[in-house]
């Protein structure tokens, strides 16, 4: 005769207990985003010198507090703090040299970033390039390619580079705000 198996249950874990929970926000918060990175993207598109010394100014603001806060993170709380003291010395360095400079520092930091989007294209570009020769496809090849050529051209234009990234960011805010507040709007209904 065969004995009756006990079953036992196992919970099963599931994404809200492992920390993959979704990220809630009330639907006027997402409109509101919304809203503001459209009118921050006009500006920027009708106002780019003026718009775009405005925020590396803010920017400075942000990383002088946010150095200053991880900063005071390291001395109270002690996990991390070789981490928390060498991000928060170069939040206030940082934060300091572009209000201190307010005129050279928009050049600076969209020079810097002009730079990293570079390097990064290219380097994306040849593991593209590299997957498609590996069984990717041309298409990927072909993204690889012109991966490479827009970083090379970044790279060797920064100035012009510079001189377009508000607009560029102005167009993405926009069309990233539309798309905010529809979603927002349709998070209300």
């Amino acid at each position: 005769m065969e004995q009756p198996v006990d079953v036992v249950e196992q919970p099963v874990d599931t994404e809200e207990e492992l920390g993959y929970g979704t990220l809630e926000a009330p639907w006027w918060v997402v409109l509101l985003e919304g809203i503001i990175a459209i009118i921050v993207g006009l500006f920027l598109l009708y106002s780019p010198a003026s718009t775009t010394f405005f925020l590396i100014q803010v920017l400075g603001i942000f990383w002088l507090a946010g150095g200053i806060i991880s900063l005071l993170g390291a001395f109270m709380f002690p996990e991390n703090r070789a981490f928390k003291l060498i991000s928060g010395i170069l939040g206030i360095i940082a934060g300091i040299v572009i209000l201190m400079y307010p005129v050279i520092s928009p050049f600076v930091v969209l020079t810097l970033f002009i730079i990293f989007i570079g390097v990064w294209a290219v380097v994306n570009g040849a593991m593209k390039l590299f997957w498609g020769f590996k069984g990717g496809g041309w298409g990927m090849g072909i993204l690889g390619v012109l991966s490479i050529i827009l970083g090379l051209l970044l790279l060797t234009n920064i100035l012009v580079g510079t001189l377009f990234l508000p607009w560029i960011f102005g167009f993405f805010l926009i069309i990233g705000g539309i798309g905010a507040v529809i979603g927002g709007l349709k998070m209300r209904t």
